[in-house]
């Protein structure tokens, strides 16, 4: 069975395989990552001198007391201060150097991210729990910058250091001096691991019940009016004091665990730190070291174990950096219900004949929603599709716009299978009106100029005028610059609509469809556009569909659905004498009318 981009999300994959999907972004910049690199590594030289250098003047300052000629060694502190000094400036380098590719990388997962959600079929985002998804793609971002914050800025320049150092000891002093530095990190960095991979079971949840918490929240907000019209604003605040609860446990349960990894992580350095340090006083009681030996060695550890004081913290960052990039990479790899062809030609409009041949789909296999559906829109000609709610009529424009493709038969525009062209072509030759209509979070301007990128406010005016608009922006106090809120709830239903049909007629494609374009509308404007769009409609091809039968009254053909099944077919006057289905709703509509 072919997948479709709600198929469940494959298991979580290795970190090592996350990883590797993130490199290819940062392939473009490898020159950059070679200099930070390099100014890495020079950072960390001039960090492990800084203990050599402290050594000589410690020595130096040991026999001043004995030799009366002791000249302050200038050079040595000028040295000092330098490498301070350089240590800090080629960090910086290599973070200046480096941040583009962060940045750089960072932007175009989350481009491909944002253009893959938009290729994702309508079934993938009807069903889709926007704030968990969102939470997700957010979370999935901050962990490029994570990844490479805690591996390059703090994990691999450690690990260099580490180096440094234990290749230094095991030259400047007896073995002893490397085995316990080495045995200590080593037992430091499996305990680190260790629980730390024990803990992740906890994170997870946390993480899990945070999007959960979150996605709630958004919902209800969304839905603030229902919540208004039955007063159950104390419900919600129940629901999501019960999921505040619920994540505070998990929080609590994760802060538990983090604080037995950093008490163990201080059992070990405080050990460490001891042995080390006996076996320098001892060597300097024996005379073996010098005091500048002891200071030198005690710098050593310093600089060593506050870096690995955080690789609890660090590895655990990283490893929920890698989860949350792995559910980012996920979405990426959701396949596309609905793909176009390889090479996929750009549709051809010569006339805008519509056709529907034995037309066969189902948004669930176990209830099919067409059965056998045939029809021919001829160019410049209008057909209406009328019939019962759930009986497949808006199904008809979501399949010709191609948000889901038959399940047998086709769909043709001037002869070409609509699945054969590229959906971009298809749909800049379709223009639609649609029961509901959802507006961007912007100004009247933007939603209507939305249909034709670079618009004029000319253009915009004249659209808005052609779908009765034009006085209600007029009488508001910034009129065209007026935001409509979220989703449009700041304008009633009517002004929505009218927004819709001015975008569409704005948008001027060759093939229409208006899916209960006036249902929002009172009588009055009703009439007003119905005249408009019979107007617009004129030489296109129009598909309307609709519930109130006097709006089709003059299209060429009337299509009547029933239970995904086309009963009847004809213009008006012709089905009125059949007495069948078509004019029993004309005589309930009537009668409704009167009463």
């Amino acid at each position: 069975m072919r997948r479709t981009d709600l198929t469940p999300a494959p298991s979580q994959r290795r970190d090592g395989e996350t990883l590797s999907k993130l490199l290819p972004y940062f392939w473009q910049y490898r020159w950059r990552v070679g200099v930070a690199l390099g100014f890495m590594v020079v950072a960390k030289l001039a960090n492990v001198g800084v203990p050599l250098l402290l050594k000589q003047l410690v020595d130096g300052l040991s026999g001043a007391a004995t030799n009366p000629a002791f000249v302050i060694p200038l050079g040595l502190l000028l040295a000092y201060g330098g490498l301070r000094l350089s240590t800090s400036l080629f960090t910086e380098l290599r973070e200046l150097i480096f941040a583009k590719a962060t940045e750089g990388a960072a932007r175009q997962v989350s481009l491909r991210v944002f253009r893959h959600l938009h290729e994702l079929s309508l079934r993938f985002h009807l069903e889709r729990q926007t704030g968990g998804m969102t939470r997700d793609i957010e979370r999935g971002t901050r962990a490029v910058h994570a990844l490479i914050s805690y591996s390059l800025y703090s994990i691999v320049p450690t690990l260099i250091e580490v180096a440094l150092v234990l290749t230094l000891l095991a030259t400047q002093f007896d073995w002893a001096f490397a085995a316990i530095t080495g045995a200590a990190l080593t037992v430091y960095i499996a305990f680190t691991i260790g629980v730390t991979e024990w803990r992740t079971q906890y994170r997870r949840r946390l993480n899990e019940l945070d999007s959960a918490t979150h996605t709630q929240a958004i919902d209800s907000l969304l839905n603030y009016e229902t919540v208004k019209y039955f007063g159950q604003e104390d419900f919600e605040a129940r629901r999501y004091d019960a999921a505040l609860e619920k994540l505070r446990r998990a929080q609590l349960k994760s802060q538990t665990t983090l604080s037995l990894l950093n008490t163990g992580q201080q059992a070990i350095i405080a050990l460490a730190l001891v042995a080390m340090l006996w076996r320098a006083t001892e060597g300097v009681v024996a005379g073996r070291l010098s005091l500048g030996d002891l200071v030198m060695i005690n710098a050593f550890m310093i600089q060593l174990y506050i870096p690995l004081n955080f690789l609890g913290v660090l590895y655990r960052e990283i490893k929920q950096s890698l989860t949350d990039l792995d559910k980012m990479f996920t979405l990426l790899e959701r396949p596309r219900e609905v793909a176009d062809a390889p090479d996929a030609p750009a549709l051809q409009v010569t006339g805008g004949a519509v056709r529907f041949e034995n037309v066969h789909f189902a948004y669930d296999p176990a209830r099919p929603v067409l059965q056998g559906v045939s029809f021919e829109i001829p160019p410049g000609k209008k057909l209406a599709v009328v019939g019962p709610s759930g009986a497949g009529k808006s199904t008809l424009s979501r399949l010709l716009f191609r948000f889901y493709d038959v399940g047998s038969g086709r769909i043709t525009i001037d002869g070409q299978d609509i699945r054969s062209v590229s959906q971009h072509s298809l749909r800049s030759s379709l223009g639609i009106v649609p029961q509901d209509a959802v507006l961007f979070n912007d100004t009247l301007a933007y939603n209507i100029g939305y249909a034709r990128e670079g618009a004029t406010l000319a253009q915009i005016e004249a659209a808005a005028q052609a779908a009765q608009l034009h006085g209600f922006v007029a009488s508001t106090p910034q009129g065209y610059e007026t935001r409509v809120g979220e989703r449009g709830l700041k304008l009633s239903g009517g002004e929505k609509q009218r927004v819709a049909i001015a975008r569409t007629l704005l948008k001027d494609p060759p093939i229409l469809i208006f899916d209960e374009a006036t249902s929002a509308l009172d009588s009055h404007n009703e009439r007003a556009i119905q005249a408009q769009l019979d107007a617009v409609g004129r030489n296109k091809t129009v598909l309307v569909i609709a519930h109130r039968l006097s709006t089709v009254v003059d299209a060429d053909e009337i299509l009547v659905l029933e239970h995904g099944r086309v009963v009847e077919r004809g213009r008006h006057a012709e089905l009125l004498a059949a007495e069948g289905a078509y004019a029993r709703m004309w005589a309930l509509q009537a009668s409704e009318g009167r009463g």
